[in-house]
């Protein structure tokens, strides 16, 4: 097996003769056939192509740093299955030919947009910002044949259709969350679960790192959280949690792909890991058994106890810390045991304890039942009142409604994993919908994006992951990230058909919906 999806060190790959090398020109292409996804902005076509070899140098603009990086990743993944061993140089002239990474004024594609140019002689990438480049490398790898995936040398030629892409994304927070409370995943699945959001422009992965059934993450100053609440999980088997320096690791692999972590701390409900590891959080004092079910609503903190609001303080705090992002998700969800005169107090209290930590408070759409302070974000899951309530508060929104962009619900009645309480989401219901159009009275101007969240009382390991996720996960990078009068199903099926071809050489265990044409 190789090692994740652009993971971060040099690694020696063995170049292999699979084929005599072509001495004629590529034939011709078409740009605007080919199956790229999230669908760019602008793609025309000239009918040339590049032919990727052994000879090809990666070249790197002088002065712009920040690409070293990138241009490693890239050799190491195209050295992967071609095995070449890829020269990077960094020049202060514009190559002839080659792959050319370049930082220039583009303020038409913004913060994380691109142009890419293809020629026959040359691959010309340039951007705003590293992050730019980092997602016009995506697209460059998706331009080549599915078998760029693999993870042993096959035979060529490597041939990138010619044409310019002109690309950036419609909403600034394209994100995925993982729970790993219900099941624990180790920091291997989290980076692996982090390469699937990155190959599809993704930028944010929400973990919801406490429930019920389990606290994942080391706080110093509460010990016992780990060495009890941290012990279960969902069906009675042992936890687990990342040490902080583990939870470090993960949120420095995700920023290396552009991808800022959201740690998320459920509360006042959904925390009986924290009321079973700390008796003085509860009103009577008297800690909790721990629970491995799946039922949801019946747990509180005390909110009326001072120890609660110093217990809230150290766990943002130490989280705060080593979280270089800017958000800080506090939950609120299905609170059902709280008193509505509690739960207010409580969910005003705590994002301003989240701001003196300066982290930006993000609340599942229950939050706005309080008065919200400018900067915070609403999360709307279930209540379009409360959503609208959001906007009626001037609160952005992140639109993540359960029936719609809840990847732990069954594709169909027959699906061996998921749940359907929010109704079964094949691949076209996810990805026939438009956040600025699902509700009246939530316009484009109310949302700050998308996300996709991924629960896992039925998810125990990697394979289950990905079968939830693929191939449901490319519908929605493509819906933050294409303008929606670009998508439409009829499109995007064809498109996503071919990727299967990419699933299979990962191996990746994605569910083979119906309603998408596979392609051998």
């Amino acid at each position: 097996m190789r090692n994740n999806f652009l993971d971060i060190k040099w690694l020696s790959v063995p170049v292999v003769l699979l084929a005599l090398a072509s001495c004629t020109q590529p034939e011709p292409t078409d740009l605007t056939r080919e199956a790229i996804i999230p669908k760019p902005v602008s793609v025309a076509a000239d009918g040339s192509a590049f032919e990727l070899t052994g000879k090809t140098v990666v070249s790197v603009q002088q002065g712009a740093d920040s690409l070293a990086g990138i241009a490693v990743l890239l050799t190491e993944q195209l050295g992967f299955a071609t095995g070449f061993s890829l020269k990077i140089d960094t020049v202060d002239e514009e190559p002839s030919r080659g792959i050319y990474l370049s930082l220039a004024n583009l303020p038409e594609v913004g913060q994380e947009g691109y142009k890419l140019a293809v020629d026959k002689k040359r691959v010309k990438l340039a951007a705003n910002t590293a992050e730019g480049i980092f997602r016009g490398v995506q697209t460059l790898r998706q331009l080549l044949p599915a078998k760029i995936e693999s993870d042993a040398p096959q035979a060529g030629p490597w041939i990138i259709p010619g044409g310019t892409i002109t690309d950036y994304p419609e909403y600034s927070y394209r994100g995925a969350m993982l729970d790993v409370a219900r099941h624990f995943f180790k920091v291997e699945d989290v980076k692996h679960y982090i390469d699937l959001l990155a190959a599809y422009k993704m930028n944010f992965l929400h973990l919801h790192l406490t429930d019920d059934q389990g606290w994942r993450i080391e706080i110093k100053s509460w010990p016992e959280l780990t060495k009890i609440g941290a012990s279960t999980e969902v069906g009675g088997e042992s936890g687990g949690f990342y040490t902080q320096e583990q939870y470090s690791e993960i949120v420095k692999y995700a920023a290396g792909r552009f991808i800022t972590v959201v740690p998320e701390i459920d509360m006042p409900g959904h925390t009986n890991a924290a009321l079973a590891s700390y008796a003085e959080l509860n009103c009577d004092g008297k800690a909790r058994e721990l629970y491995t079910g799946t039922e949801v609503g019946f747990s509180t903190f005390c909110t009326d106890k001072e120890i609660t609001y110093q217990f809230i303080d150290d766990v943002v705090r130490e989280i705060a810390a080593i979280t270089p992002g800017p958000y800080f998700h506090m939950g609120g969800d299905e609170s059902h045991v709280t008193k509505k005169e509690d739960y207010i107090p409580f969910v005003e209290r705590v994002q301003e304890i989240v701001a003196s930590h300066n982290k930006i408070a993000i609340g599942w759409d229950e939050i706005t039942l309080g008065k919200l302070n400018s900067k915070t974000i609403a999360q709307y899951w279930s209540s379009a009142e409360n959503a609208k309530a959001a906007a009626a508060q001037n609160v952005k929104l992140i639109m993540s409604p359960a029936k719609k962009a809840y990847l732990d619900m069954q594709y169909d009645s027959l699906s061996p994993l998921g749940l359907h309480w929010a109704g079964y989401v094949e691949v076209d219901t996810g990805y026939n919908w438009d956040p600025a159009l699902l509700e009246e009275g939530i316009t484009r101007e109310h949302i700050l994006g998308i996300e996709a969240p991924l629960w896992t009382e039925t998810v125990k390991n990697r394979a289950d992951l990905e079968y939830l996720v693929l191939p449901r996960l490319p519908g929605y990078a493509e819906i933050g990230w294409t303008p929606a009068n670009q998508r439409n199903w009829d499109d995007y099926k064809i498109r996503l058909a071919s990727h299967g071809q990419r699933f299979k050489i990962q191996n990746l265990n994605f569910y083979p919906s119906k309603l998408v044409p596979w392609t051998e």
